[in-house]
């Protein structure tokens, strides 16, 4: 047993900074409100705040999304960390919304450089046949961190001194940490090349993924869509329409989403990968009309509802539009086709999310909402009406 514990646990410390670096990046979310108040900005500025994380992810991802494969894992992995403690500075700075734009960038750029190297090296530093439990590690500390971030900030800001300024120190801590772990652990990349031979990746779709593509973007694009607007909007219609200002409240409900994409992702094993994205975009559906129905009647329980369901059915349609799209591609061409799909979820985040902002002046937060869940219902309803009808097409082919 000891032999065991001893064997996995590089894995499961690569998986704690993982945890840490992931949690920085939604730290910020039960704070709007209190930067809103200090800084006298719009609810269309708490979205764009938000969507720039997106835009930071998303160039890293077509620049250097590569990059741990040439240079190595560790040192991707510190620059990721050394972005998220730059982030963390520019939040203690602030005080206007060019460091909130700098930060929320800064974010951004560290989760695109964590995100695939990350994955990457929690199974490597697995013991041989752990492949399935350290898929399990990689995941839980993905979304489990995403989810901390936003549960601690809250209950900082709602039961500890400095709202705005002590979640970041704690976070500063904690990245110090998990630098000196990494800095312990083995590299992975046996042949390592330098900087200068990084390439950008262009986004590939070869014409046999095509099919497959299709419906896996649309729910992936949905699932981050709704995360986007938890992330970003839930604080300020807790508060707004419901009366709920307590932040350790508002951090635990967006952390319930995240933690519920957990579940949904280690649940693909039990259902299995085919049926995994279609009940997937069943759960996403039920999640957006639970989320249409908090609005419609100001109820705190089916904002909590929507959050698990819609949760689990991201983490379904996302590991199964994962594996389908995985599956489908040639293997001289799967990262370019994963990455590709990553970039359509990345904007899913940020678009959908700046919309919400923008219509919110002239229809309320809660009929944009309402606009935003039609929109979404469309797309899932597309995608699950071609996921139907492919099996009848592949029994008549």
């Amino acid at each position: 047993m000891d032999g065991d514990r001893q064997g996995w646990r590089p894995t499961l410390l690569s998986g704690a900074v993982f945890a840490v670096c992931m949690a920085g990046t939604t730290l910020p979310t039960p704070l709007y409100g209190l930067y809103q108040e200090k800084f006298g900005f719009s609810a269309l500025m708490v979205t764009v705040v938000y969507a720039v994380y997106a835009f930071g992810v998303i160039g890293v991802l077509l620049l250097a999304g590569n990059a741990s494969d040439t240079v190595g894992r560790r040192p991707v992995l510190l620059a990721g960390l050394g972005f998220a403690a730059a982030s963390a500075v520019c939040f203690l700075c602030a005080d206007g919304m060019p460091w909130l734009y700098a930060g929320r960038l800064l974010s951004g750029l560290s989760a695109g450089l964590f995100t695939g190297a990350a994955t990457a090296y929690v199974m490597e530093l697995a013991p041989p046949g752990g492949a399935a439990r350290a898929t399990f590690v990689a995941t839980a500390a993905n979304m489990g961190g995403l989810g901390c971030g936003p549960l601690l900030a809250g209950i900082l800001a709602q039961y500890a001194p400095w709202p705005l300024y002590l979640s970041f120190v704690v976070h500063l801590g904690l990245v110090a940490a998990a630098a000196l772990v990494l800095l312990k652990l083995p590299e992975t990349v046996r042949e390592r090349r330098p900087l200068s031979t990084v390439r950008p990746q262009r986004p590939a779709l070869p014409p046999q993924v095509r099919a497959v593509f299709g419906p896996a973007a649309i729910a992936a694009f949905v699932g981050f869509a709704l995360f986007g607007v938890f992330t970003s909007v839930s604080p300020a219609f807790l508060a707004e329409s419901l009366d709920v200002h307590n932040r350790a409240v508002s951090g635990l409900v967006v952390a319930l989403a995240f933690f519920a994409s957990t579940a949904g992702q280690l649940a693909v094993g039990r259902v299995g990968e085919e049926r995994s994205l279609p009940l997937g975009c069943a759960a996403l559906l039920a999640g957006l009309a639970l989320l249409a129905g908090a609005l419609f009647w100001d109820l705190l329980a089916l904002v909590v509802l929507s959050a698990l369901v819609g949760g689990l059915g991201q983490g379904l349609a996302f590991r199964g539009a994962l594996s389908a799209v995985a599956g489908a591609s040639p293997a001289d061409q799967r990262a370019a086709v994963i990455s590709t799909l990553f970039l359509v979820a990345y904007t899913g985040i940020s678009l959908p999310v700046i919309g919400v902002g923008v219509l919110e002046g002239p229809l309320g937060l809660e009929g944009a909402g309402l606009v935003f869940i039609a929109c979404m219902a469309v797309l899932v309803l597309a995608a699950a009406g071609y996921l139907l009808r492919r099996p009848a097409r592949a029994a008549a082919g």
